[in-house]
Protein backbone atom coordinates (compact mmCIF):
# COMPACT_ATOMS: atom_id res chain seq x y z
CA UNK A 1 0.00 0.00 0.00
CA UNK A 2 1.29 3.43 -0.85
CA UNK A 3 -0.41 5.51 1.84
CA UNK A 4 0.60 5.06 5.45
CA UNK A 5 -2.88 5.88 6.74
CA UNK A 6 -4.70 3.59 4.31
CA UNK A 7 -6.43 0.67 5.96
CA UNK A 8 -5.54 -2.88 5.05
CA UNK A 9 -8.37 -4.98 3.64
CA UNK A 10 -8.76 -7.04 6.81
CA UNK A 11 -9.11 -3.83 8.86
CA UNK A 12 -11.84 -2.64 6.49
CA UNK A 13 -13.62 -5.98 6.82
CA UNK A 14 -13.55 -5.65 10.61
CA UNK A 15 -15.14 -2.19 10.41
CA UNK A 16 -17.94 -3.62 8.24
CA UNK A 17 -18.47 -6.57 10.60
CA UNK A 18 -18.65 -4.52 13.82
CA UNK A 19 -21.83 -2.74 14.87
CA UNK A 20 -20.86 0.91 15.20
CA UNK A 21 -22.41 1.70 18.59
CA UNK A 22 -22.47 -1.71 20.27
CA UNK A 23 -18.95 -2.69 19.18
CA UNK A 24 -19.99 -6.31 18.64
CA UNK A 25 -19.97 -8.46 15.51
CA UNK A 26 -23.11 -8.34 13.36
CA UNK A 27 -24.92 -11.69 13.37
CA UNK A 28 -25.31 -13.89 10.32
CA UNK A 29 -21.86 -13.29 8.85
CA UNK A 30 -18.80 -15.43 8.24
CA UNK A 31 -16.60 -12.51 9.14
CA UNK A 32 -13.65 -14.67 10.25
CA UNK A 33 -13.38 -16.12 6.75
CA UNK A 34 -13.74 -12.63 5.30
CA UNK A 35 -10.79 -11.53 7.48
CA UNK A 36 -8.74 -14.52 6.34
CA UNK A 37 -9.78 -14.02 2.71
CA UNK A 38 -8.76 -10.37 2.86
CA UNK A 39 -5.29 -11.30 4.15
CA UNK A 40 -4.94 -13.81 1.31
CA UNK A 41 -6.15 -11.17 -1.18
CA UNK A 42 -3.64 -8.68 0.25
CA UNK A 43 -0.82 -11.17 -0.33
CA UNK A 44 -2.05 -11.70 -3.90
CA UNK A 45 -2.47 -7.99 -4.66
CA UNK A 46 0.96 -7.18 -3.21
CA UNK A 47 2.39 -10.06 -5.28
CA UNK A 48 3.78 -11.86 -2.26
CA UNK A 49 2.14 -15.03 -3.54
CA UNK A 50 0.74 -16.16 -6.88
CA UNK A 51 -1.85 -18.76 -7.85
CA UNK A 52 -0.79 -21.97 -9.52
CA UNK A 53 -3.42 -24.34 -10.90
CA UNK A 54 -2.78 -28.08 -10.92
CA UNK A 55 -5.49 -30.60 -11.83
CA UNK A 56 -8.18 -27.92 -11.31
CA UNK A 57 -6.86 -27.19 -7.81
CA UNK A 58 -5.48 -23.73 -6.97
CA UNK A 59 -2.30 -23.52 -4.93
CA UNK A 60 -0.52 -20.57 -3.34
CA UNK A 61 3.07 -20.17 -4.52
CA UNK A 62 5.51 -17.88 -2.72
CA UNK A 63 6.86 -15.09 -4.96
CA UNK A 64 8.33 -12.55 -2.54
CA UNK A 65 9.16 -13.18 1.11
CA UNK A 66 9.80 -9.51 1.97
CA UNK A 67 7.56 -8.50 4.93
CA UNK A 68 4.89 -5.86 4.35
CA UNK A 69 5.39 -4.33 7.79
CA UNK A 70 1.98 -5.36 9.14
CA UNK A 71 2.12 -7.92 11.98
CA UNK A 72 -0.99 -9.90 10.98
CA UNK A 73 -0.22 -10.08 7.26
CA UNK A 74 3.46 -10.81 7.91
CA UNK A 75 2.56 -13.64 10.30
CA UNK A 76 0.39 -15.19 7.58
CA UNK A 77 3.11 -14.66 4.98
CA UNK A 78 5.55 -16.37 7.31
CA UNK A 79 3.25 -19.39 7.49
CA UNK A 80 3.41 -19.65 3.69
CA UNK A 81 7.21 -19.25 3.76
CA UNK A 82 7.62 -22.00 6.36
CA UNK A 83 5.20 -24.46 4.76
CA UNK A 84 6.95 -27.70 3.80
CA UNK A 85 4.83 -28.07 0.65
CA UNK A 86 2.43 -26.04 -1.46
CA UNK A 87 -1.07 -25.75 -0.03
CA UNK A 88 -4.38 -25.00 -1.71
CA UNK A 89 -5.80 -21.51 -1.23
CA UNK A 90 -8.73 -22.72 0.87
CA UNK A 91 -6.25 -24.42 3.23
CA UNK A 92 -4.60 -21.05 3.82
CA UNK A 93 -8.00 -19.39 4.33
CA UNK A 94 -8.77 -21.95 7.05
CA UNK A 95 -5.36 -21.52 8.67
CA UNK A 96 -5.46 -17.72 8.54
CA UNK A 97 -8.99 -17.69 10.03
CA UNK A 98 -7.64 -19.75 12.94
CA UNK A 99 -4.93 -17.21 13.74
CA UNK A 100 -4.85 -16.67 17.49
CA UNK A 101 -6.91 -13.65 18.62
CA UNK A 102 -7.36 -12.50 15.00
CA UNK A 103 -10.54 -10.57 15.80
CA UNK A 104 -9.05 -8.77 18.83
CA UNK A 105 -5.70 -8.14 17.16
CA UNK A 106 -7.46 -6.52 14.22
CA UNK A 107 -9.73 -4.47 16.47
CA UNK A 108 -6.78 -3.33 18.59
CA UNK A 109 -5.03 -2.05 15.46
CA UNK A 110 -8.11 0.04 14.72
CA UNK A 111 -8.05 1.26 18.34
CA UNK A 112 -4.42 2.35 17.84
CA UNK A 113 -5.52 4.24 14.72
CA UNK A 114 -8.13 6.08 16.81
CA UNK A 115 -11.08 4.58 14.88
CA UNK A 116 -12.41 2.25 17.58
CA UNK A 117 -12.46 2.29 21.39
CA UNK A 118 -11.67 -0.81 23.45
CA UNK A 119 -14.28 -1.46 26.14
CA UNK A 120 -15.99 -4.24 28.10
CA UNK A 121 -19.57 -5.16 28.84
CA UNK A 122 -21.46 -7.90 30.68
CA UNK A 123 -23.35 -10.73 29.02
CA UNK A 124 -26.29 -12.03 31.09
CA UNK A 125 -24.71 -10.18 34.04
CA UNK A 126 -22.20 -13.01 34.32
CA UNK A 127 -19.63 -12.94 31.55
CA UNK A 128 -17.40 -10.07 30.53
CA UNK A 129 -16.58 -9.59 26.85
CA UNK A 130 -14.45 -7.14 24.92
CA UNK A 131 -16.30 -4.72 22.66
CA UNK A 132 -15.06 -2.13 20.18
CA UNK A 133 -17.46 0.79 19.60
CA UNK A 134 -16.61 3.18 16.78
CA UNK A 135 -15.31 6.61 17.79
CA UNK A 136 -14.19 7.96 14.41
CA UNK A 137 -16.78 7.05 11.74
CA UNK A 138 -15.00 8.82 8.88
CA UNK A 139 -12.79 5.93 7.63
CA UNK A 140 -15.78 3.58 7.46
CA UNK A 141 -17.91 6.26 5.79
CA UNK A 142 -15.28 6.73 3.09
CA UNK A 143 -15.02 2.99 2.59
CA UNK A 144 -18.80 2.52 2.32
CA UNK A 145 -18.99 5.45 -0.08
CA UNK A 146 -16.42 3.71 -2.29
CA UNK A 147 -18.52 0.55 -2.19
CA UNK A 148 -21.78 2.47 -2.78
CA UNK A 149 -20.33 4.23 -5.82
CA UNK A 150 -19.16 0.92 -7.25
CA UNK A 151 -22.48 -0.83 -6.58
CA UNK A 152 -25.09 1.83 -7.31
CA UNK A 153 -23.58 3.76 -10.24
CA UNK A 154 -22.30 2.62 -13.61
CA UNK A 155 -18.71 3.47 -12.71
CA UNK A 156 -16.17 1.57 -14.80
CA UNK A 157 -12.63 0.50 -13.86
CA UNK A 158 -13.27 0.06 -10.15
CA UNK A 159 -10.05 -0.04 -8.16
CA UNK A 160 -8.91 -3.60 -7.27
CA UNK A 161 -9.13 -3.15 -3.49
CA UNK A 162 -12.78 -2.06 -3.68
CA UNK A 163 -13.58 -5.01 -5.95
CA UNK A 164 -11.97 -7.40 -3.46
CA UNK A 165 -13.79 -5.75 -0.56
CA UNK A 166 -17.21 -6.07 -2.26
CA UNK A 167 -16.45 -9.62 -3.34
CA UNK A 168 -15.53 -10.68 0.20
CA UNK A 169 -18.48 -8.84 1.73
CA UNK A 170 -20.83 -10.51 -0.74
CA UNK A 171 -19.53 -14.05 -0.21
CA UNK A 172 -19.55 -13.86 3.61
CA UNK A 173 -22.89 -12.10 4.25
CA UNK A 174 -21.44 -8.71 5.16
CA UNK A 175 -22.89 -6.87 2.16
CA UNK A 176 -26.42 -7.37 3.54
CA UNK A 177 -25.31 -5.93 6.86
CA UNK A 178 -24.05 -2.72 5.25
CA UNK A 179 -26.67 -2.08 2.55
CA UNK A 180 -30.44 -2.49 2.27
CA UNK A 181 -31.40 -5.96 0.95
CA UNK A 182 -33.94 -4.55 -1.52
CA UNK A 183 -31.37 -2.10 -2.88
CA UNK A 184 -28.90 -4.94 -3.32
CA UNK A 185 -31.51 -7.10 -5.04
CA UNK A 186 -32.12 -4.34 -7.58
CA UNK A 187 -28.39 -4.29 -8.35
CA UNK A 188 -27.92 -8.04 -8.57
CA UNK A 189 -26.50 -7.93 -12.11
CA UNK A 190 -24.08 -5.15 -11.16
CA UNK A 191 -22.90 -7.11 -8.13
CA UNK A 192 -22.30 -10.15 -10.32
CA UNK A 193 -20.23 -8.03 -12.72
CA UNK A 194 -18.07 -6.75 -9.85
CA UNK A 195 -17.74 -10.10 -8.12
CA UNK A 196 -16.89 -11.86 -11.41
CA UNK A 197 -14.10 -9.35 -11.99
CA UNK A 198 -15.60 -7.90 -15.18
CA UNK A 199 -14.79 -4.33 -14.11
CA UNK A 200 -11.13 -4.77 -13.26
CA UNK A 201 -7.87 -5.92 -14.83
CA UNK A 202 -7.08 -9.53 -15.74
CA UNK A 203 -4.56 -10.09 -12.95
CA UNK A 204 -6.96 -8.80 -10.30
CA UNK A 205 -9.80 -10.81 -11.82
CA UNK A 206 -7.80 -14.02 -11.50
CA UNK A 207 -6.79 -13.19 -7.92
CA UNK A 208 -10.39 -12.40 -6.95
CA UNK A 209 -11.80 -15.55 -8.52
CA UNK A 210 -9.18 -17.71 -6.81
CA UNK A 211 -9.78 -16.02 -3.46
CA UNK A 212 -13.58 -16.31 -3.82
CA UNK A 213 -13.46 -20.01 -4.52
CA UNK A 214 -11.19 -20.52 -1.52
CA UNK A 215 -13.46 -18.51 0.80
CA UNK A 216 -16.52 -20.40 -0.46
CA UNK A 217 -14.93 -23.78 0.26
CA UNK A 218 -13.68 -22.62 3.67
CA UNK A 219 -17.17 -21.35 4.57
CA UNK A 220 -19.11 -24.43 3.51
CA UNK A 221 -16.72 -27.17 4.70
CA UNK A 222 -17.37 -26.76 8.47
CA UNK A 223 -21.13 -26.89 7.79
CA UNK A 224 -20.75 -30.01 5.61
CA UNK A 225 -18.60 -31.72 8.24
CA UNK A 226 -21.07 -30.82 11.01
CA UNK A 227 -24.02 -32.16 8.95
CA UNK A 228 -22.14 -35.36 8.12
CA UNK A 229 -21.14 -35.88 11.74
CA UNK A 230 -24.69 -35.27 12.95
CA UNK A 231 -25.98 -37.86 10.51
CA UNK A 232 -23.96 -40.66 12.11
Amino acid sequence: MSKLNQLFLYEEIMLLALKDEEGTIASGTNYQYALAGSVLAELLLEEKISVEEQKKKKYAVLKDSTPLGDPVIDECLNKVIQAKKKQQLQTWISRFSGLKNLKHRTARKLVERGILRADKDKVLLLFTRKIYPEVDPEPERRMIERMRKALFTEQQDIDPRTVVLISLADSTGLLKVVFDKKELKSRKKRIEQIVNGELTGKATKEAIQAMQAAVFVACIMPAVIATTTAGH
